[in-house]
């Protein structure tokens, strides 16, 4: 029961803020390692994005910047071939 209160956690903090794996960790108190296994399985379920990549404000190392928040989501690249 414990992993899905994380998962939940990590969730509904990315829904409302942008932040590194770093940032995330150390607002919800819930283990980097844990947190980067979250966030592949929610990358994969199309539920998490990265938005950009840039200096963490926490180690001050670039990183990406995430969110569940699918307003903030990179739009798709359309290519045409003609």
């Amino acid at each position: 029961m414990q992993t899905k209160t994380q998962l939940q956690t990590i969730f509904e903090y990315l829904q409302n803020h942008v932040a590194t794996a770093s940032m995330v960790a150390d607002a919800t108190g819930v283990a980097q390692k844990n947190l980067c296994r979250y966030k592949r399985d929610l990358e994969r379920i199309g539920q998490l994005a990265e938005v950009k990549k840039g200096v963490c404000q926490l180690t001050g190392f670039k990183a990406w910047y995430i969110t569940t928040d699918k307003t903030k989501f990179p739009k798709p690249i359309q290519l045409t071939l003609f």
